[in-house]
């Protein structure tokens, strides 16, 4: 921001860059950076509020692939994007990907938040490398593509920067931003906006409340670092506070009662987290209250667990939960206040730790957007993950589904799926580039290939003590040997020998055919 104000108070400056205050770029870097930044108005009459950011491209310059989203298809798409055909521009609200089957592990000490967040930058290093890609902290509020012409006119914009929220403005055929810089407001807003040649709306999904009453204010939802930061945060405290002299029976066995809502995947796997992180350093460490600590996991449906519809692997589930100490509860949660959740039959639980995973769906910003819709709310697309109302507009990942059209099914939010249309993208996108449609607007008869086509190679959970359940479905175990291989470093976090890797995979597994 410094830079800033400093820019605007040179009369002579007709472009520039930002820069955060903890961050010390040379001086040769920052003109590289201006140059590639426009402004509307004239120097002498610059605004604090007015002014653009990157345009369209030129002749001279590689077409700009601007990329909505720092997820699962946003990265797998980054990662494999051929920098010598195109700038890559991602615009995020944080600066990392989040390896999410290992993000329960976190809240209980198995692995360090370090483990399970990778830098944008080291995903693509053309993003800090390169002097026409960027990557910009931001919040994206709305797309026009009214105005999405060639190199050599306008294109559609997308304003970013540092946690910002974007406003759209029909009348202008852009997308504005406005910085939104912490919640004291300290700093003055800040706006401009980005051109693109391709765009990739990969901007996932967020937790599915059901408007249930309490839930946004009181549970926590395990899909970020600083979620897994703030359960890790309560559960030690609750375990201090639960040891303090005149604290009754029933607010201790309240404080250290963990509730987790949703029978899925990423419900399961906390437990049996949670389950582990009870036996083994509750136990040793907070023996005064070892006794009252115990965890519920509450589902709608006994029989959706990880996998609907599944008898066999929902029974090896009840199982394994029952010897480790989780009980399961069927019920749906119909308010929930600051220390208790009420079930539709009107039973009260007290919980001392909430946390709420009952699957995803469309965001905010993704029902607003004026772009077709798959059933179910998603960004409707085509068979090459194409938005095919509009040129040059891609959808990956949870935030998109194929249109009824397609007649095919809405895929499930899972990594697998967002992974592989990442992957599938950044291929096509390369062969565009290289036959020349890498453009605006100049790919329209263009032969793409084949369309995407998903196999899924089956789910698995982590139940804890060194065990899995998994279905393959109608796979062949060999067909899942990288599911495999992830799921054994998942719950042994190391990999000393090949004859341990084998003896762990026969051992640790549960298989259900």
């Amino acid at each position: 921001m410094s830079l800033f104000k400093h820019l605007l108070r040179n009369p002579t400056a007709k472009s520039y860059s930002y820069s955060s205050p903890s961050i010390i770029m040379p001086s040769n870097l920052i003109l590289t950076c201006l140059s590639h930044f426009t402004t509307d108005a004239s120097p002498s009459t610059v605004q604090l509020t007015q002014y653009s950011g990157l345009g369209p491209t030129k002749a001279n310059e590689k077409p700009r692939v601007v990329v909505l989203g720092s997820g699962w298809a946003g990265c797998r798409l980054m990662k494999g994007i051929d920098t010598s055909l195109y700038d890559v521009v991602c615009v995020s609200p944080r600066n990392h990907m989040v390896f999410t089957p290992l993000l329960a592990s976190t809240c209980v000490g198995t692995l360090e938040f370090r483990s399970v967040a990778e830098p944008i930058a080291r995903i693509q290093p053309a993003i800090s490398r390169e002097p026409g890609s960027y990557f910009f902290l931001s919040h994206c509020a709305g797309i026009d593509t009214d105005n999405h012409v060639g190199f050599d006119g306008s294109s559609l914009v997308i304003g970013v920067i540092c946690g910002s929220v974007m406003i759209l403005d029909r009348n202008a055929g852009s997308v504005h931003c406005e910085t939104v810089t912490d919640e004291l407001r300290t700093l003055e807003p800040w706006k401009f906006k980005i051109s693109y040649d391709k765009l990739v709306i990969a901007l996932g999904a967020e937790a599915s409340t059901f408007g249930i009453h309490g839930v946004k204010e009181n549970a926590i939802f395990l899909r970020e670092v600083h979620h897994a930061q703030e359960i890790r945060r309560k559960l030690l405290l609750n375990l201090m506070m639960s040891d303090v002299p005149g604290i009754s029976e029933e607010e201790k066995s309240r404080l250290l009662h963990c509730v987790v809502v949703g029978g899925g995947p990423t419900g399961v796997e906390f437990s049996g987290e949670l389950s582990d992180f009870i036996m083994r350093d509750v136990r040793q460490r907070y023996s005064h209250v070892k006794d009252y600590i115990h965890v519920t996991l509450i589902e709608a449906l006994c029989y959706k667990a990880v996998v609907k519809g599944e008898k066999n692997f929902i029974n090896a589930k009840v199982l394994s939960f029952s010897q480790s100490g989780v009980r399961l509860v069927r019920g749906i949660v119909k308010d929930v206040d600051s220390q208790k959740l009420i079930l539709n039959d009107g039973t009260e639980v007290p919980y001392g730790l909430l946390v709420w995973s009952t699957g995803v769906g469309p965001s905010t910003l993704v029902k607003s957007l004026d772009l077709p819709k798959s059933p179910g709310g998603r960004i409707g697309i085509d068979e090459w993950l194409r938005v095919p109302s509009v040129q040059d507009v891609f959808a990956v990942g949870d935030c998109s589904g194929y249109l009824e059209s397609t007649g095919k099914t809405v895929l499930p939010a899972l990594a697998q799926v967002a992974e592989r249309q990442g992957k599938y993208l950044f291929s096509l996108l390369n062969r565009i580039g290289k036959a020349g449609g890498g453009r605006a607007n100049s790919a329209k008869d263009m032969e793409l290939g084949d369309p995407f086509v998903y196999r899924h190679l089956g789910s698995m959970a982590t139940i804890g003590r060194y065990k899995a359940l998994v279905d393959l479905r109608q796979n062949k175990p060999l067909d899942c040997v990288t599911s495999l291989w992830c799921g054994y470093l998942k719950e042994t976090k190391r990999v000393e020998n090949g004859s341990e890797l084998a003896n762990g995979l026969r051992g640790r597994f549960v298989r259900l055919n």
